[in-house]
């Protein structure tokens, strides 16, 4: 591939509230929240798994997969009368997405280069990539990529390798300088997401706000609630 044109020009991720999911639930209980939270609105899931168990990954993808294509078999209808589809996402590891046909990968800064995955996963799937500085954002404008994830927005305690807090006002910039759509992540909750949506960033993507909930759905659904509530 000579450049990006295809996933650049005009290009647009329209996946509002992105689910990542954390890396303890398994089984069962993996399934039920992901279940929960996709008839609560979530629009996109990424399945997050850091060991180095393939085969454990292998087998919550396929769990979260199932869910997915339950749903999707059942797809809402959207305002303008058009099915909707919930895309599954894989992070970091294009064996796993390519075993079990995922819609797509997402890859972090020191996982295959973004150029050699779009090749292996051909140019239908979606290939997201995070960006972790202003510098990094720029250098990705070019790249074969559906979207960037901009990490981190706000630090947390549970993250200790942030190498830039992006904050609002670095969101806001990052927003106006980009061509590519943009996944915000990091530090997100109830609390600010109306405030992240203000800056017109395409998507954001949360973890804890959803896995931690005691009601998945509900919690899915007043997330969807407050960013609408800046972008109608």
């Amino acid at each position: 591939m000579n450049d990006n044109r295809n996933h650049q020009e005009g290009s647009t991720f329209d996946y509002p509230l992105y689910l990542v999911s954390d890396e303890r639930s398994t089984g069962e209980t993996l399934a039920h929240i992901v279940r929960e939270a996709l008839f609560g609105g979530v629009s996109i899931v990424q399945l997050r798994h850091k060991d180095n168990d393939i085969r454990a990954f292998i087998k919550r993808a396929e769990t979260v997969k199932y869910v997915i294509d339950q749903f999707n078999l059942n797809r809402r209808v959207d305002g303008m009368g058009m099915k909707t589809h919930v895309p599954f996402i894989i992070n970091d590891r294009v064996d796993v997405a390519l075993a079990v046909e995922a819609d797509g990968v997402h890859l972090g800064q020191s996982d295959m280069p973004a150029v050699l995955a779009r090749q292996l996963i051909g140019e239908k799937k979606i290939l997201g990539l995070t960006v972790e500085t202003p510098q990094q954002l720029l250098e990705a404008q070019m790249l074969p990529v559906d979207y960037l994830g901009i990490s981190t927005i706000f630090n947390t305690a549970t993250k200790s390798d942030t190498k830039h807090e992006w904050r609002l006002e670095g969101l806001t910039q990052a927003v106006k300088s980009s061509a590519l759509p943009l996944v915000a992540i990091g530090g997100i909750d109830e609390g600010n997401i109306a405030r992240i949506a203000q800056t017109k960033v395409g998507s954001i993507a949360l973890v804890s706000a959803i896995f931690s909930a005691q009601d998945p759905k509900a919690a899915s659904a007043q997330l969807v609630a407050l960013i609408k509530s800046e972008t109608q």
